[in-house]
């Protein structure tokens, strides 16, 4: 990586590091390296460290936000928060896929845009960000790009299941089309309403789903699609 790519990534990021090898390292897939996945080099190692940070952040994160929540709560919120969608989402804002160093194979098949190795690359810098400067740079850093966004927009609807993310995340580990929702109908007075929504999966599986509220209606029609999905295959 250039100096000036360097630059503008950490401009990015927040962070000027000490020690920028880091950084190089925590982007760089091992399809990229002539050498044994996980030998030094790589980001794997880096992005095992990061999963545990993350843990760790995100648990922080939630008690001090909602201190009055439950065990349930919190750790139905930090399994959300740590999954491959909304890490992948923090990784394209930051535009990590564009400084990606990969092997010729993944270049080809649109790895900069795939969300586990942008999930892992977010991951790994966080890592990086730890071994550079410390607890606090990192703790700045996830809430920063990560968790500060995701309570402005979900607030205390965190704790709920996200079936929507899980599926999205599911369908693009195949390889397989994005679902599409309609709604369907509408009963009740406006005080009390019930929406049904149909989801879509090109012609792979369908699901009716029915909620207080559109949005309680897509999650449950995902969740009948997420168990149909994962009935016939793993």
């Amino acid at each position: 990586m250039s100096v000036p790519q360097l630059e503008e990534l950490q401009r990015a990021l927040g962070h000027a590091f000490h020690n920028t090898e880091l950084l190089e390292r925590a982007l760089t897939h091992s399809s990229a390296l002539h050498r044994a996945p996980g030998e030094a080099g790589d980001n794997q190692q880096l992005e095992y460290l990061g999963d545990a940070l993350l843990g760790f952040l995100v648990a922080e994160y939630l008690v001090a936000q909602f201190p009055h929540w439950s065990e349930g709560q919190l750790s139905k919120s930090r399994a959300r928060l740590v999954s491959a969608v909304p890490l992948s989402v923090a990784a394209r804002r930051l535009g990590l896929g564009d400084h990606l160093r990969l092997g010729r194979g993944e270049e080809k098949t649109g790895g900069r845009q795939k969300p586990a190795l942008l999930a892992d690359a977010f991951e790994a810098v966080v890592a990086a960000i730890y071994l550079d400067a410390g607890l606090s740079a990192v703790r700045d850093f996830a809430a920063r790009t990560l968790l500060d966004a995701a309570v402005r927009t979900e607030g205390n609807r965190l704790d709920l299941s996200d079936h929507k993310s899980a599926l999205q995340e599911l369908l693009q580990g195949r390889g397989w089309p994005p679902a599409s929702y309609r709604v369907v109908r509408q009963e009740g007075p406006d005080h009390c309403k019930t929406f049904w929504v149909e989801l879509h999966i090109a012609e792979i599986v369908s699901a009716t789903g029915s909620g207080a509220n559109k949005k309680e209606a897509e999650q449950s029609a995902a969740e009948q699609a997420l168990e149909k999905l994962r009935a016939v295959a793993p």
